[in-house]
């Protein structure tokens, strides 16, 4: 396979909460249901066929903010998030119907997040030469990044590559959890270990290599020209298990049950038997039906 072919993976909740947020709930179906976020999550992925031209695509979804394994480890994981609002769950829905119907691999489980179903479609895919476009605008994809993939906010036109990463953090992508083990994750309700800040576990995870290493050999913390490096050696030395069981938490998981083969991810012809009704459905307009009609042409 052609050594710069992608796939190009999204993360779709964070732009389908970030559309129902952003525009105006004027857009309803033919119910007067809200659809909104619909609206403009189907505008952001029309805009990345047309712009992209990718071949292999794979759209994912959060199932639920209180299933994923996570909370069974730890119960207080994302308890720090409200529930979405009532007419957002028939909206994801309509965003998980007209994905597929476009033609493009749609992923999603109770148990795994978004995240770890885009890493682990990665993860297989690598092997069979494909790189990663991870359509996201959530920092925590930056662990999956290899030499070749990159980090591709739509919205705000970013791409971010993995030296780009260790400009920002301090850290490599493969280190990432090990960092945020120790930062924390306000937005995910993981505290990390009090007192250590984003500079001092950038400094502490580029010396020892990892986080494993930094527990092994806690002892030598106190000799690293770090202001109260004996108070971080003894922070570290109580909160060892905290530290792992964040490191858990953060990692992204690449063996969540996705399909394995690159065919499996390959784009499609829309299927205008379903995807017509649906806009039907949905009210859109011209335009909309129009970017959705040269989408599909591109397979005739």
């Amino acid at each position: 396979m052609n050594s710069t072919a992608a796939v190009h993976l999204v993360d779709a909740s964070i732009y389908v909460f970030r559309a129902y947020f952003s525009i105006a709930p004027e857009f309803v179906d033919v119910d007067g249901r809200p659809v909104h976020a619909v609206f403009g999550f189907l505008n952001m992925l029309l805009s990345l066929l047309h712009e992209e031209q990718p071949s292999h695509v794979a759209v994912c979804f959060d199932e639920s903010l209180t299933t994923s394994f996570r909370n069974r480890l730890y119960p207080p994981y994302k308890a720090n998030r409200e529930l979405p609002p009532p007419d957002l769950a028939l909206q994801f829905d309509y965003c998980q119907r007209l994905s597929a119907a476009l033609g493009l691999r749609v992923l999603v489980d109770g148990e795994y997040e978004a995240d770890d179903l885009a890493g682990s479609a990665l993860h297989a895919l690598r092997a069979q030469g494909l790189r990663g476009v991870l359509v996201t605008g959530d920092k925590d994809f930056s662990q999956l990044l290899g030499e070749h993939d990159v980090v591709f906010d739509l919205t705000r036109r970013e791409k971010t590559d993995a030296a780009a990463v260790k400009r920002k953090y301090g850290v490599r992508p493969g280190q990432f959890a090990d960092y945020l083990a120790l930062t924390g994750d306000a937005v995910d309700n993981i505290p990390g270990i009090h007192g250590i800040g984003p500079k001092t576990a950038a400094t502490l995870i580029a010396h020892f290599g990892s986080l494993d290493a930094l527990l092994e050999r806690v002892a030598e913390v106190p000799f690293l020209r770090l202001r109260g490096a004996t108070q971080i050696a003894e922070k570290l030395r109580k909160g060892r298990d905290d530290a792992l069981l964040f490191r858990l938490l953060s990692r992204i998981a690449l063996d969540a049950p996705v399909p394995l083969a690159a065919a499996d991810y390959a784009c499609a012809r829309p299927d205008g038997n379903a995807l017509d009704p649906l806009l039907d459905q949905l009210r859109f307009g011209p335009l909309t039906r129009r970017r959705c009609r040269e989408w599909r042409q591109r397979f005739d």
